[in-house]
């Protein structure tokens, strides 16, 4: 069973993260400066243009994820209302349940099953009184029903919550939770908070997970990005006062929260592939896309793109829109390959525009 058990997790390690554990301590090299970016690295070569607005007059908008039909569905964190946005029209589809909203809780993260329309389910991240929860939501016929909590008892408050959801490619659910307010849980192993959570769509344990467990790494702060690469998944995270980071995620590992904040370089730690402070990121939602992360950043109002390949920066960070449209949070793949990048002016934090909150549709140039 023990050999059975190596061989399952060395497959899972395929999947979700191509960095191996002798990087665990070792730090990123090269270290990122006081921009965020890394001198030593090339630039990469990637222009950004906003070439239209998708919609407008969404309330905190926080979870988006595509359908099918290439029509989308949002989320709106206070008002917990699940809305469809087709032909540039934003239309609400239902409300979900038991959802509490407070500083940063509410409805958040949102998935579409990988077996829509067969499966013809969505998944929702939501904080409620007690605890945060993942449900999944019957949706047919362009209305929410049927509504069954898979999974409870991530730790919830009024911050650090967490929240993303996104689908792997080995048809696995991943969920990126906050440390709640507690330092302790990010390292506590019966803790769900400070992880990134991997489960089937009945809110088990995945197979293959390390220990058996609900989680594949711990020691994070409050995971509000998740991106695959193929099968190299990136996560990004709120730091403290001084770094956020964007880490690339391999099964097992430790991410040093609340011991470590940015690159460390501690014994038993995996350090982050980059860095910024604070007041330029605050990061939230991130999209793999054209050999790049975009990473969407609340407090530095702006949207990054990180050149990645196999787990591992390959070029300096650029930074985009600086100030253009206030605070962003969640960017997305779309089908028709531009991003959509939703702004979040209207969570109380941020300086209200006309039209906001809105979804951008931004395309991308590389060469």
């Amino acid at each position: 069973m023990r050999g059975r058990a190596a061989v399952v997790l060395a497959a899972l390690a395929l999947v979700v993260g191509c960095s191996d554990d002798s990087s665990a301590g070792s730090g990123s090299e090269p270290t990122a400066t006081s921009s965020g970016t890394a001198s030593a690295l090339p630039a990469a070569a990637v222009k950004l243009t906003v070439a239209g607005t998708v919609a407008t007059g969404i309330e905190v908008p926080w979870g988006l994820a595509f359908l099918p039909d290439k029509s989308a569905l949002v989320a709106e964190r206070d008002s917990a209302t699940v809305k469809r946005v087709a032909d540039g029209q934003a239309t609400e589809v239902g409300k979900v349940d038991g959802v509490d909203p407070s500083s940063e809780g509410g409805l958040l993260g949102l998935a579409v099953d990988p077996g829509y329309p067969g499966e013809p389910y969505i998944y929702a991240y939501y904080s409620s009184g007690d605890d945060n929860r993942i449900a999944r939501i019957t949706y047919q016929d362009g209305k929410l029903s049927d509504q069954q909590v898979i999974l409870e008892g991530i730790p919830a408050a009024a911050i650090h919550n967490g929240g993303r959801l996104r689908f792997g490619p080995d048809g696995f659910l991943y969920a990126g939770t906050g440390d709640g307010g507690d330092r302790p849980n990010s390292q506590n192993d019966d803790s769900l908070g400070g992880k990134i959570l991997r489960i089937t769509t009945e809110g088990k344990a995945a197979p293959g997970n390390p220990g058996g467990r609900l989680w594949i790494t711990k020691g994070h702060r409050n995971v509000q990005g998740l991106a695959f690469d193929g099968q190299q998944l990136y996560s990004a995270e709120f730091g403290q006062n001084t770094w956020d980071e964007l880490n690339a995620i391999t099964p097992g590992s430790n991410y040093g929260w609340p011991a470590a904040e940015g690159i460390s370089r501690l014994d038993g730690m995996t350090d982050p592939i980059a860095q910024w402070k604070t007041s330029d990121a605050s990061p939230s939602g991130i999209a793999f896309a054209k050999g790049h992360v975009f990473m969407a950043s609340l407090r530095g109002e702006r949207l990054w793109a990180i050149p990645v390949a196999g787990g591992k920066r390959v070029g300096e960070p650029q930074a985009f829109f600086t100030n253009e449209y206030g605070r962003l949070r969640t960017v997305e793949a779309a089908p028709d390959g531009s991003l959509w990048l939703t702004t979040s002016n209207t969570d109380g934090r941020g300086g209200t525009r006309d039209g906001d909150d809105r979804i951008l549709r931004v395309t991308i140039t590389t060469s």
